[in-house]
């Protein structure tokens, strides 16, 4: 059934008439001859629309929408990062990079930052791996040549895992056989 906008008329076999006095999200809130005031879902087969309001703006957005919207900002704002901890012997360290060139002052990073940034990377690989895999265009194929350019991606990071303090954390590339 098509999306109904307040005002319209609909009919239920239990209810009788009834006309929509909010359209939410998932349900509609109708005003039945014999049943008064009721909800009832969007995906009920039970209506059958007499008029429609043409007039009256349908609901505002679908759950798909809300659904793509929130997954959105979550992402944007990093809301959907596992909290990684940081190997203990690490805490309160800073990384000193030195240039070869000594008329070049050093850099100082603090473990902490930079550890961040390296679960950020592995975060941001595992959506791009979940955008590949749900991913309606591309053929089984092609999924997989790029989930292999992801494997080595997770291979040259091996060399941070001393940073964790989880195994289940490390970053593991192709297995040898």
């Amino acid at each position: 059934m098509e999306e109904l906008s307040v005002g319209s008329r609909v009919d239920h076999p239990r209810y009788g008439e009834g006309i929509v006095s909010k359209n939410n999200l998932t349900a509609y809130e109708i005003f039945f001859e014999r049943g008064g005031k009721m909800e009832i879902t969007k995906r009920n087969t039970d209506l059958t629309v007499l008029t429609k309001n043409e007039d009256a703006p349908k609901s505002g957005i679908s759950i798909h929408e809300v659904e793509k919207v929130m997954s959105y900002v979550l992402d944007k704002y990093a809301s959907l990062n596992e909290v990684v901890p940081l190997g203990e012997k690490w805490v309160g360290g800073t990384m000193l990079l030195q240039p070869a060139n000594k008329s070049l002052l050093p850099k100082e990073i603090p473990i902490e930052v930079f550890f961040h940034k390296i679960v950020m990377l592995r975060d941001r690989l595992r959506v791009l791996e979940q955008n590949i895999n749900s991913h309606s265009v591309l053929t089984d194929e092609e999924k997989v040549d790029l989930q292999q350019y992801i494997t080595r991606i997770y291979g040259s990071l091996t060399t941070f895992n001393i940073l964790f303090n989880d195994k289940e954390h490390y970053f593991v590339g192709a297995k040898t056989k």
